[in-house]
């Protein structure tokens, strides 16, 4: 079976003038399988959110290889970049700041799909089903981002990964502005499509406790380095370094 996903010695190397140069990410290398999800957890600092960034080719590793569906994607740009959000989509942090909050949820969830020329019929339809597979009836696509709870607006931003039918998403620290009882709305949400649009997930968190209700394997990262992986019940029963054990304590205390 072909990964969806497969990170090959990534590294990025941040320069300031006058400063030492800083490596973020340090030789990180794994797969993501179809229909797996994959956690990456560590501490703030700990090279999460730059990796995520790397992968979505948000911002130019310094060495290494992205891959995705077995094609070498890391140094794509303009048309062949554009291709790679078909396979691969984001999910950030904070919902509202990711809508522009002068147009509607609709025209969010729909913009990847006016660039790639349906018709308004067409894109209205997808909208209103992907808004339908998270939870939202169809006149949510009207509002706007702040006339929506953040639970609310993290669903449509799933939906506006979803548009485009993607065979991954990334979800960066996607739960953690959300109170509890939302972040496990979400995770339901999650692990629901997962299953009914077979999709991979790469799911960014500093909380091991989300990690294991939703992964199936984990990464842990420190100082950009993976300091250990296995599956969820193992890393947390059996840490083998100090560090995870931190992380661990600091989940379930």
């Amino acid at each position: 079976m072909k990964p969806v996903l497969e990170v090959r010695n990534l590294t990025k190397v941040f320069t300031q003038p006058g400063r030492p140069a800083f490596r973020a990410v340090d030789q990180i290398s794994f797969q993501l399988m179809p229909g797996e999800t994959l956690g990456i957890a560590g501490e703030s600092g700990s090279g999460k959110s730059t990796a995520a960034k790397l992968i979505a080719r948000l911002i130019d590793p310094s060495a290494g290889d992205i891959l995705i569906g077995g094609d070498n994607v890391t140094h794509a740009k303009g048309r062949r970049l554009r291709q790679v959000y078909r396979e691969l989509q984001m999910v950030f942090q904070t919902p509202a700041a990711s809508f522009d909050p002068r147009r509607t949820l609709g025209d969010g969830i729909g913009e990847s799909l006016r660039n790639r020329g349906l018709s308004r019929a067409a894109i209205r339809g997808r909208v209103a089903e992907t808004l339908a597979q998270c939870g939202l009836p169809a006149e949510f696509a009207g509002r706007y981002p702040h006339e929506v709870s953040g639970g609310q607006c993290q669903r449509a931003a799933i939906a506006r990964a979803l548009a485009g039918g993607p065979k991954a998403l990334i979800l960066d620290e996607a739960t953690s502005s959300l109170d509890v009882t939302v972040q496990q709305q979400i995770l339901e949400l999650l692990a629901g499509l997962r299953q009914t649009a077979g999709l991979s997930y790469l799911f960014i968190c500093h909380n091991l406790a989300l990690v294991q209700m939703l992964c199936d394997r984990v990464l842990v990262l420190r100082d950009g380095k993976i300091e250990e992986q296995g599956t969820p019940d193992d890393v947390i029963l059996h840490p083998q370094s100090a560090y995870t054990r931190r992380l661990v304590e600091a989940a379930f205390s």
